[in-house]
């Protein structure tokens, strides 16, 4: 019976990580649901507060990990357009000599 509450907390934290556009508000996403679920999962163990604490610090964590992953990716997407154009530049620089 308790296994249903914190099978949705935990869906619900890594389902809100994902919110937000720059590193502080996923990040303080990521913590407000760590809290949420740690807090959940410590009142099943009776120390829900401990939990909590935990939580928003793994939260905090996972969160930011996430952030620094998406604007890795962002930037590697950033180049690929950059070296397409520069490449499709050259291709018509070399169009017109011929």
């Amino acid at each position: 019976m308790k296994t249903l509450p914190l099978f949705i907390t935990a869906i619900l934290a890594v389902t809100l990580v994902g919110c937000g556009t720059t590193t502080a508000s996923r990040t303080t996403t990521g913590a407000a649901a760590g809290a949420a679920a740690g807090a959940a999962i410590g009142s099943a163990s009776a120390n829900a507060g401990r939990g909590a604490l935990i939580g928003a610090g793994v939260g905090a964590l996972g969160a930011f990990a996430y952030d620094q992953h998406q604007k890795e990716l962002q930037q590697q997407r950033d180049r690929e357009a950059w070296e397409a154009q520069r490449n499709q530049q050259m291709y018509r620089q070399q169009s017109t000599n011929y």
